[in-house]
């Protein structure tokens, strides 16, 4: 087999066995930090405020991949002007007094928004909880 053939057959092989190793470095699929294109896993909102500048969002969740994802299906579903504060939660391991927090963000919707979150208009604050169990193991 000539050279030219062996390059077009196997040329690719290397760049596709480097990217398969950066994704399982990366973490893949259980990233929790994953962009606003991934599809968000099941989540539910228990608590939205409605009223006042600033407003309070508190999401459970089962598990610990994408919360990125949620956090951004979440704020894009928020379109009055105030600043909220979302906090994601696993449906398991908290306690009444204390919940299990998996991830926290801040949003600035409007100049309201702005002013009560000290960002500018339209920025969100995203970060994740590190070594949190969602499940929570018992």
């Amino acid at each position: 087999m000539s050279t030219r053939k062996n390059i077009a057959k196997y040329g690719c092989l290397p760049i596709a066995v480097l990217i398969g190793i950066a994704l399982a470095l990366s973490g893949g699929e259980d990233d929790t930090t994953t962009s606003s294109d991934a599809k968000p896993p099941a989540y539910n909102v228990v608590q939205h405020d409605k009223t006042g500048n600033q407003r309070q969002v508190i999401v459970e969740v089962d598990t610990t991949k994408s919360l990125r994802a949620v956090f951004d299906a979440v704020t894009d579903q928020l379109d009055d002007e105030a600043g909220y504060y979302v906090q994601i939660n696993c449906s398991t391991g908290g306690t009444k007094a204390m919940d299990n927090r998996l991830a926290n963000g801040r949003y600035a919707v409007g100049r309201m928004g702005a002013a009560v979150t000290g960002m500018d208009e339209g920025d969100i604050e995203f970060s994740t909880n590190p070594d949190r169990d969602c499940p929570a193991k018992n």
